[in-house]
């Protein structure tokens, strides 16, 4: 079973997708534009989801961690 969650994270999961993308733009005869524009969007997503998972993963670690109170 494939684990998304870390899949969609990962920098190199992101790159693959926008190579492998470019790549078929390219050999569709797209634009150099469009090529650009594609892979910058994708890279933008890339790095929103990758964000958002990795503060998820840090918040729920540290819901799990019993917290310390100096109060006295």
């Amino acid at each position: 079973m494939t684990d998304w969650k870390r899949k969609l994270s990962s920098r190199k999961f992101w790159a693959l997708l926008a190579a492998l993308i470019t790549s078929l733009l390219t050999a569709f005869g797209a634009s150099n534009d469009t090529v650009i524009q594609v892979t910058g969007v994708i890279g933008a997503f890339g790095a929103v989801i990758a964000y958002i998972l990795a503060e998820a993963y840090v918040d729920g670690k540290s819901a799990d961690s019993p917290t310390t109170d100096n109060e006295e």
